[in-house]
Protein backbone atom coordinates (compact mmCIF):
# COMPACT_ATOMS: atom_id res chain seq x y z
CA UNK A 1 0.00 0.00 0.00
CA UNK A 2 2.74 2.33 0.86
CA UNK A 3 4.91 1.70 -2.12
CA UNK A 4 1.60 2.42 -4.44
CA UNK A 5 1.15 5.66 -3.08
CA UNK A 6 4.51 6.52 -3.20
CA UNK A 7 3.97 5.55 -6.90
CA UNK A 8 1.59 8.06 -7.13
CA UNK A 9 2.99 10.99 -5.67
CA UNK A 10 6.44 10.44 -7.35
CA UNK A 11 5.32 12.33 -10.71
CA UNK A 12 3.59 15.45 -8.77
CA UNK A 13 6.84 15.80 -6.66
CA UNK A 14 8.99 15.68 -9.85
CA UNK A 15 6.79 17.67 -11.67
CA UNK A 16 6.98 20.24 -8.58
CA UNK A 17 10.41 19.79 -9.09
CA UNK A 18 11.14 20.58 -12.80
CA UNK A 19 8.78 23.60 -12.41
CA UNK A 20 10.70 25.04 -9.66
CA UNK A 21 13.91 24.67 -11.79
CA UNK A 22 12.69 26.48 -14.85
CA UNK A 23 11.81 28.99 -12.40
CA UNK A 24 15.20 29.13 -11.29
CA UNK A 25 16.98 29.42 -15.10
CA UNK A 26 14.53 32.20 -16.04
CA UNK A 27 15.42 34.01 -12.96
CA UNK A 28 18.67 33.23 -13.59
CA UNK A 29 18.75 34.59 -17.41
CA UNK A 30 16.81 38.02 -16.20
CA UNK A 31 20.29 38.09 -14.08
CA UNK A 32 22.73 38.10 -16.77
CA UNK A 33 20.55 40.47 -18.95
CA UNK A 34 20.56 42.83 -15.51
CA UNK A 35 24.65 41.91 -15.36
CA UNK A 36 25.00 42.81 -19.13
CA UNK A 37 23.49 46.21 -18.98
CA UNK A 38 25.74 47.18 -16.01
CA UNK A 39 29.48 48.66 -17.03
CA UNK A 40 31.93 46.45 -16.04
CA UNK A 41 33.11 46.02 -12.90
CA UNK A 42 34.63 43.44 -10.18
CA UNK A 43 32.25 43.19 -8.33
CA UNK A 44 29.96 42.33 -11.97
CA UNK A 45 32.35 39.81 -13.37
CA UNK A 46 32.35 38.21 -9.90
CA UNK A 47 27.92 37.81 -10.14
CA UNK A 48 28.54 36.66 -13.73
CA UNK A 49 31.01 33.86 -12.54
CA UNK A 50 28.39 32.64 -10.00
CA UNK A 51 25.69 33.00 -12.41
CA UNK A 52 27.30 30.62 -14.76
CA UNK A 53 28.50 28.33 -12.48
CA UNK A 54 24.82 28.05 -11.34
CA UNK A 55 23.10 27.62 -14.70
CA UNK A 56 25.46 24.73 -15.48
CA UNK A 57 24.67 23.18 -12.04
CA UNK A 58 20.84 23.28 -13.11
CA UNK A 59 21.84 21.93 -16.70
CA UNK A 60 23.20 19.09 -14.86
CA UNK A 61 20.26 18.68 -12.45
CA UNK A 62 17.79 18.66 -15.69
CA UNK A 63 20.00 16.45 -17.50
CA UNK A 64 19.94 14.07 -14.48
CA UNK A 65 16.35 14.16 -14.22
CA UNK A 66 15.90 13.54 -17.67
CA UNK A 67 17.96 10.06 -17.55
CA UNK A 68 16.07 9.32 -14.18
CA UNK A 69 12.89 9.25 -16.53
CA UNK A 70 11.28 12.17 -14.51
CA UNK A 71 10.21 14.58 -16.86
CA UNK A 72 6.85 15.56 -16.16
CA UNK A 73 3.99 15.05 -18.86
CA UNK A 74 3.18 18.44 -20.47
CA UNK A 75 -0.15 20.03 -19.34
CA UNK A 76 -3.00 19.09 -21.16
CA UNK A 77 -4.95 21.40 -22.79
CA UNK A 78 -8.34 22.61 -21.34
CA UNK A 79 -11.04 20.32 -22.79
CA UNK A 80 -14.13 22.01 -24.72
CA UNK A 81 -16.91 21.75 -23.11
CA UNK A 82 -19.48 20.27 -25.63
CA UNK A 83 -23.08 20.24 -25.47
CA UNK A 84 -25.44 17.87 -24.36
CA UNK A 85 -27.72 16.80 -27.46
CA UNK A 86 -31.10 14.48 -27.48
CA UNK A 87 -32.37 12.69 -30.63
CA UNK A 88 -34.38 13.18 -32.73
CA UNK A 89 -35.74 10.87 -34.89
CA UNK A 90 -36.55 10.49 -38.53
CA UNK A 91 -39.74 10.66 -40.15
CA UNK A 92 -43.16 13.35 -40.43
CA UNK A 93 -44.05 15.47 -38.05
CA UNK A 94 -47.04 17.77 -37.86
CA UNK A 95 -45.67 21.74 -38.52
CA UNK A 96 -47.73 24.88 -38.49
CA UNK A 97 -51.02 25.88 -36.53
CA UNK A 98 -54.47 26.29 -37.91
CA UNK A 99 -56.97 29.22 -37.12
CA UNK A 100 -58.03 27.17 -33.53
CA UNK A 101 -54.81 27.46 -32.62
CA UNK A 102 -54.48 30.78 -33.11
CA UNK A 103 -57.33 31.94 -31.99
CA UNK A 104 -56.17 29.99 -28.71
CA UNK A 105 -52.93 31.79 -28.39
CA UNK A 106 -54.71 35.33 -28.95
CA UNK A 107 -56.67 34.24 -26.19
CA UNK A 108 -53.91 33.48 -24.07
CA UNK A 109 -52.20 36.91 -24.74
CA UNK A 110 -55.68 39.10 -24.25
CA UNK A 111 -55.75 37.21 -20.69
CA UNK A 112 -52.25 37.96 -19.57
CA UNK A 113 -51.85 41.22 -21.04
CA UNK A 114 -55.31 42.97 -20.89
CA UNK A 115 -55.36 44.31 -24.40
CA UNK A 116 -55.63 42.71 -27.79
CA UNK A 117 -52.24 44.26 -29.55
CA UNK A 118 -50.64 40.60 -30.49
CA UNK A 119 -54.35 40.30 -32.40
CA UNK A 120 -54.72 43.45 -33.68
CA UNK A 121 -51.13 43.51 -35.03
CA UNK A 122 -52.00 39.66 -36.64
CA UNK A 123 -48.64 38.56 -34.76
CA UNK A 124 -49.35 34.62 -35.27
CA UNK A 125 -51.16 35.15 -39.20
CA UNK A 126 -47.82 34.06 -40.57
CA UNK A 127 -47.33 30.25 -39.40
CA UNK A 128 -47.38 28.30 -41.90
CA UNK A 129 -50.71 26.34 -42.51
CA UNK A 130 -50.47 22.55 -40.16
CA UNK A 131 -48.89 20.23 -42.60
CA UNK A 132 -46.77 17.18 -42.40
CA UNK A 133 -43.49 17.44 -42.88
CA UNK A 134 -40.60 14.95 -43.64
CA UNK A 135 -37.50 15.35 -41.95
CA UNK A 136 -34.04 13.12 -41.17
CA UNK A 137 -32.92 11.94 -38.04
CA UNK A 138 -30.81 14.60 -36.40
CA UNK A 139 -29.25 15.52 -32.84
CA UNK A 140 -30.20 18.93 -31.20
CA UNK A 141 -28.68 20.01 -28.12
CA UNK A 142 -30.62 19.56 -24.98
CA UNK A 143 -30.63 23.59 -23.94
CA UNK A 144 -29.47 26.69 -25.29
CA UNK A 145 -26.45 27.12 -25.49
CA UNK A 146 -24.50 28.02 -21.97
CA UNK A 147 -22.61 31.33 -20.92
CA UNK A 148 -20.17 29.08 -19.70
CA UNK A 149 -20.15 26.72 -22.89
CA UNK A 150 -19.61 30.35 -24.55
CA UNK A 151 -16.86 31.14 -22.48
CA UNK A 152 -14.51 28.57 -23.79
CA UNK A 153 -15.18 29.96 -27.43
CA UNK A 154 -14.06 33.35 -26.52
CA UNK A 155 -11.18 32.50 -24.73
CA UNK A 156 -9.73 30.16 -27.42
CA UNK A 157 -10.59 32.68 -30.23
CA UNK A 158 -10.77 36.05 -29.30
CA UNK A 159 -14.19 36.30 -30.81
CA UNK A 160 -15.73 39.67 -28.68
CA UNK A 161 -17.79 38.92 -25.97
CA UNK A 162 -21.72 39.36 -25.34
CA UNK A 163 -21.65 43.05 -25.65
CA UNK A 164 -24.00 46.10 -26.92
CA UNK A 165 -23.29 49.89 -26.81
CA UNK A 166 -25.60 52.60 -25.71
CA UNK A 167 -25.87 53.79 -29.24
CA UNK A 168 -26.39 50.49 -31.23
CA UNK A 169 -29.29 49.43 -28.44
CA UNK A 170 -31.13 52.98 -28.91
CA UNK A 171 -31.01 52.38 -32.53
CA UNK A 172 -32.81 48.86 -31.85
CA UNK A 173 -35.65 50.91 -30.51
CA UNK A 174 -36.34 48.31 -28.09
CA UNK A 175 -38.98 48.56 -25.07
CA UNK A 176 -36.34 47.24 -22.85
CA UNK A 177 -33.75 50.18 -21.50
CA UNK A 178 -30.05 50.05 -21.79
CA UNK A 179 -29.47 49.46 -17.96
CA UNK A 180 -31.34 46.17 -18.04
CA UNK A 181 -28.58 44.80 -20.74
CA UNK A 182 -25.74 45.46 -17.86
CA UNK A 183 -26.80 42.29 -15.63
CA UNK A 184 -26.31 40.10 -19.21
CA UNK A 185 -23.08 42.00 -20.59
CA UNK A 186 -19.72 40.30 -19.97
CA UNK A 187 -16.66 41.90 -18.31
CA UNK A 188 -12.97 41.37 -19.44
CA UNK A 189 -14.40 38.50 -22.07
CA UNK A 190 -15.99 36.87 -18.49
CA UNK A 191 -19.79 35.82 -18.27
CA UNK A 192 -21.61 37.99 -15.12
CA UNK A 193 -20.90 36.78 -12.00
CA UNK A 194 -23.54 33.89 -10.63
CA UNK A 195 -24.79 33.50 -14.78
CA UNK A 196 -22.27 30.77 -15.96
CA UNK A 197 -25.35 28.22 -16.16
CA UNK A 198 -27.53 31.10 -18.11
CA UNK A 199 -28.22 30.80 -22.22
CA UNK A 200 -25.88 33.27 -23.62
CA UNK A 201 -27.56 36.43 -25.03
CA UNK A 202 -26.46 39.61 -26.81
CA UNK A 203 -25.47 37.58 -29.09
CA UNK A 204 -26.13 37.72 -32.82
CA UNK A 205 -27.00 35.48 -35.77
CA UNK A 206 -23.20 35.79 -37.08
CA UNK A 207 -21.93 35.27 -33.54
CA UNK A 208 -23.91 32.03 -33.18
CA UNK A 209 -22.41 30.74 -36.73
CA UNK A 210 -18.82 31.41 -35.36
CA UNK A 211 -19.48 29.84 -32.17
CA UNK A 212 -21.06 26.70 -34.46
CA UNK A 213 -17.35 27.01 -36.58
CA UNK A 214 -15.67 27.11 -33.57
CA UNK A 215 -17.11 23.61 -31.91
CA UNK A 216 -16.77 22.33 -35.27
CA UNK A 217 -13.24 22.24 -35.67
CA UNK A 218 -12.56 22.09 -31.62
CA UNK A 219 -14.48 18.17 -31.85
CA UNK A 220 -14.26 16.91 -35.30
CA UNK A 221 -18.01 17.10 -35.56
CA UNK A 222 -20.02 19.23 -37.82
CA UNK A 223 -22.57 21.42 -35.90
CA UNK A 224 -24.79 24.33 -36.97
CA UNK A 225 -28.03 26.06 -36.29
CA UNK A 226 -31.46 24.01 -36.78
CA UNK A 227 -33.41 25.07 -39.37
CA UNK A 228 -36.93 26.67 -38.44
CA UNK A 229 -38.50 22.76 -39.28
CA UNK A 230 -36.18 21.22 -37.39
CA UNK A 231 -36.35 23.39 -34.31
CA UNK A 232 -40.45 22.92 -34.43
CA UNK A 233 -40.33 19.12 -34.36
CA UNK A 234 -37.64 18.87 -31.52
CA UNK A 235 -39.26 21.21 -29.45
CA UNK A 236 -43.08 19.94 -29.86
CA UNK A 237 -43.01 16.10 -31.15
CA UNK A 238 -44.38 14.60 -33.89
CA UNK A 239 -48.34 14.90 -32.87
CA UNK A 240 -48.79 18.62 -33.54
CA UNK A 241 -49.06 19.37 -29.62
CA UNK A 242 -49.46 23.27 -29.26
CA UNK A 243 -46.66 23.12 -26.57
CA UNK A 244 -43.77 21.56 -26.08
CA UNK A 245 -45.39 19.33 -22.98
CA UNK A 246 -49.31 18.94 -24.49
CA UNK A 247 -51.73 21.86 -25.61
CA UNK A 248 -52.98 23.53 -22.71
CA UNK A 249 -50.47 26.22 -21.43
CA UNK A 250 -49.15 25.91 -17.54
CA UNK A 251 -46.49 28.93 -16.91
CA UNK A 252 -45.11 26.50 -14.08
CA UNK A 253 -43.63 24.56 -17.37
CA UNK A 254 -41.18 27.43 -18.34
CA UNK A 255 -39.33 30.36 -17.82
CA UNK A 256 -42.05 33.34 -18.72
CA UNK A 257 -42.83 36.64 -17.29
CA UNK A 258 -46.51 34.55 -15.85
CA UNK A 259 -44.25 33.13 -12.56
CA UNK A 260 -40.16 34.05 -13.69
CA UNK A 261 -38.32 36.50 -12.50
CA UNK A 262 -37.93 38.58 -15.35
CA UNK A 263 -34.77 37.50 -16.03
CA UNK A 264 -32.90 34.69 -17.68
CA UNK A 265 -32.41 31.58 -15.47
CA UNK A 266 -29.78 28.68 -15.47
CA UNK A 267 -30.79 26.41 -18.00
CA UNK A 268 -32.92 23.29 -18.23
CA UNK A 269 -34.92 24.06 -15.06
CA UNK A 270 -38.31 22.83 -15.84
CA UNK A 271 -37.94 19.62 -16.52
CA UNK A 272 -41.76 19.27 -16.40
CA UNK A 273 -41.78 21.72 -19.85
CA UNK A 274 -39.72 19.41 -21.63
CA UNK A 275 -40.63 18.33 -25.39
CA UNK A 276 -40.95 14.78 -26.20
CA UNK A 277 -37.30 14.18 -27.33
CA UNK A 278 -36.41 15.54 -24.04
CA UNK A 279 -35.38 19.16 -25.67
CA UNK A 280 -35.80 21.51 -22.62
CA UNK A 281 -36.17 25.60 -22.27
CA UNK A 282 -37.97 25.21 -25.95
CA UNK A 283 -40.66 27.63 -24.48
CA UNK A 284 -39.91 30.60 -22.83
CA UNK A 285 -36.51 31.16 -21.69
CA UNK A 286 -34.74 33.16 -24.47
CA UNK A 287 -35.50 33.36 -27.78
CA UNK A 288 -33.37 31.25 -30.56
CA UNK A 289 -32.08 31.88 -33.81
CA UNK A 290 -32.30 29.34 -36.75
CA UNK A 291 -30.55 28.96 -39.99
CA UNK A 292 -33.93 29.94 -41.82
CA UNK A 293 -33.89 33.05 -43.58
CA UNK A 294 -37.19 35.77 -43.16
CA UNK A 295 -36.22 38.36 -45.89
CA UNK A 296 -32.63 40.42 -46.43
CA UNK A 297 -30.15 40.24 -43.49
CA UNK A 298 -32.91 38.17 -41.10
CA UNK A 299 -33.46 34.79 -39.35
CA UNK A 300 -36.65 33.30 -38.34
CA UNK A 301 -35.99 32.88 -34.24
CA UNK A 302 -38.07 30.73 -32.34
CA UNK A 303 -39.45 29.63 -28.79
CA UNK A 304 -41.07 33.20 -26.58
CA UNK A 305 -38.62 34.48 -23.43
CA UNK A 306 -38.44 35.33 -20.24
CA UNK A 307 -39.61 38.72 -21.20
CA UNK A 308 -43.72 37.23 -22.27
CA UNK A 309 -46.38 36.01 -20.95
CA UNK A 310 -49.43 34.53 -21.94
CA UNK A 311 -47.68 32.61 -23.77
CA UNK A 312 -48.81 33.07 -27.31
CA UNK A 313 -45.53 33.50 -28.80
CA UNK A 314 -43.94 30.49 -26.80
CA UNK A 315 -45.52 28.00 -28.86
CA UNK A 316 -43.21 26.21 -31.24
CA UNK A 317 -45.53 27.19 -34.50
CA UNK A 318 -44.71 30.64 -33.58
CA UNK A 319 -42.44 32.47 -35.69
CA UNK A 320 -40.56 35.60 -36.59
CA UNK A 321 -37.80 37.44 -38.12
CA UNK A 322 -35.10 39.42 -36.34
CA UNK A 323 -31.89 41.19 -38.32
CA UNK A 324 -28.81 39.17 -38.12
CA UNK A 325 -26.92 41.83 -36.27
CA UNK A 326 -28.97 42.59 -33.41
CA UNK A 327 -27.75 41.18 -30.38
CA UNK A 328 -30.51 40.82 -27.96
CA UNK A 329 -31.26 40.34 -24.55
CA UNK A 330 -34.25 38.12 -25.37
CA UNK A 331 -32.00 36.05 -28.23
CA UNK A 332 -29.95 33.03 -27.69
CA UNK A 333 -29.44 29.64 -29.66
CA UNK A 334 -28.85 26.37 -29.60
CA UNK A 335 -27.54 23.59 -32.25
CA UNK A 336 -27.57 20.69 -34.67
CA UNK A 337 -24.86 18.41 -34.55
CA UNK A 338 -24.49 16.26 -37.57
Amino acid sequence: MNERRIARRRPIAAENSFTRTVQRCKDLVMLHCKIGARPYTLSRERERRSANRSMTALGRYIIAMLVAGLTPALPAPAATPVPETVAVPAGPFVRGSDPAEREAAYRLDELAYGHSITRQQEWYEEEPPRSIVRLESFQITRTPIRNAEYAAFIADTGHPAPEVAPEVWRSYRLIHPFERTRRHAWTDARPPAGRAEHPVVLVSHDDALAYAAWLSRKTGLTWRLPSEAEWEKAARGSDGRRFPWGDEFDAGRLNSHDLGPFDTTPVGGFPDGASPYGLRDAAGQVFEWTATPAGEGRYIVKGGSWDDKGCGVCRPAARHGRPQALKHILIGFRLVRE
